[in-house]
């Protein structure tokens, strides 16, 4: 028998409190990474390979930590040594003498996250039985986005008055030590999460259901057409189409409408399931094109529609999985999941920075195609997903 809602409710937003801390930290340092990397001597292509790997790496270590931690069980374990190596890696790139040098530390960034996310998302989804996932995870990243929305503004702010970037990475320090420290008061709280979990629905299934895979593909064609930040960061200071000062104020703008999109889409997904994917990416595919052929004003409405994408990949894409998967393997379906999105956001990331350089034009036409390509897999994985519960 599960814990009561209101404790669980009280666990996932002190695992968002800690993800707003580390947001605060790593989010900050991607909205300058792109013209960070340009001033160190970084070409376009180099910009989207550094992206695309980064999140390669972030993404397909994950397959490895989520196995390891269900067959340990050590879920807080990987959890705490996951962020410790995500979030100092960071204010260490105030130290950098080259491109290279910071590309090492953005990909050990990813590295921790990568190690601790299963683990996380396992123990996120428990406390989601009671409560709805969709909501679980939808409240977790809008607190998440929180720090999104404030890291970017705080380096903005930094390099108003000081100038320079390495001390926005340094000053990014604190909130790293503060995510660290709720994160251990979280683990002393509510050290078995897992007894949160309330079966029903996926809880009976055994293994990875054929769904799940199908569901996979369509979720890594959106990943592969879905521009990461860093080449969108390069585009606007190479171009000059949105002030230096404005660029990380734009990924800030980006994230409270992710964050809003979570909440939004996440309470949807409990009530209408997978169908509720289709509408998100009809919306976020104009961002491709908004954001690459726009003015400013036209730049900045790219990149709220953006933030619509970040926002359901983060809670709704999630909260699936748990849905299609047993208790007993959610960190493997995680890492699975999250290893079969990285590998597509590596190959699409490397792609578009290729294209970049070529014709945007042809970036555009890829981004929106295979996203559009992804819509009947959605509705069909939304025919063949198991029942939500209800309120």
């Amino acid at each position: 028998m599960g814990k009561s809602p209101r404790t669980a409710i009280r666990f996932i937003v002190l695992l968002g409190i800690v993800s707003l801390f580390a947001d605060m930290t790593y989010e900050g340092a991607r909205s300058v990474s792109g013209p960070y990397l340009a001033i160190l001597g970084a070409s376009g292509t180099a910009v989207g390979v550094v992206a695309g790997l980064g999140e390669l790496v972030g993404y397909g270590l994950r397959l490895v930590s989520g196995r390891a931690a269900d067959r340990t069980g050590r879920y807080w374990t990987f959890t705490m040594v996951g962020y410790g190596v995500n979030l100092f890696a960071v204010p260490l790139l105030a130290l950098v003498g080259s491109w290279e040098m910071a590309t090492a530390l953005l990909i050990a960034e990813r590295m921790g996250k990568a190690i601790r996310t299963p683990a996380r998302d396992a123990m996120l989804s428990h406390a989601g039985s009671d409560v709805g996932r969709g909501w679980a995870f939808g409240v977790h990243e809008a607190l998440d986005q929180g720090g999104a929305v404030i890291g970017p503004l705080l380096v903005a702010v930094i390099l108003y008055f000081r100038g320079g970037y390495r001390e926005g990475f340094a000053v990014l320090l604190i909130p790293a030590i503060l995510s660290l420290g709720v994160l251990v008061a979280a683990w002393r709280l509510y050290p078995r999460p897992r007894d949160f979990e309330r079966d029903f629905g996926a809880a009976d299934l055994p293994g990875f259901p054929r769904v799940f895979w199908l569901y996979l593909a369509a979720v890594s064609l959106i990943a592969a057409a879905f521009v990461d930040f860093p080449l969108i960061a390069y585009h606007f200071g190479k171009m000059a189409v949105v002030p230096p000062i404005w660029i990380p104020v734009s990924y800030s703008i980006a994230m409270g409408v992710a964050a809003l999109s979570a909440l939004v889409f996440g309470r949807l997904f409990d009530r209408r399931g997978v169908i509720v994917l289709v509408v998100a990416t009809l919306l976020s595919m104009l961002s491709t094109p908004l954001v690459f052929w726009g003015g400013f004003t036209t730049s900045l409405l790219g990149m709220a529609l953006w933030g619509v994408g970040m926002g359901t990949h983060e809670s709704v894409m999630r909260a699936a999985v748990a849905e299609l998967v047993s208790p007993d393997r959610r960190g493997s379906a995680y890492g699975v999941f999250n290893t079969g999105y990285g590998i597509a956001w590596f190959l699409g990331s490397a792609l578009m920075g290729f294209l970049y350089d070529v014709s945007i034009n042809s970036l555009i036409a890829f981004s929106i195609v295979a996203q559009i390509a992804a819509l009947p897999v959605f509705l069909l994985v939304a025919k063949r997903l198991p029942p939500l519960r209800r309120e």
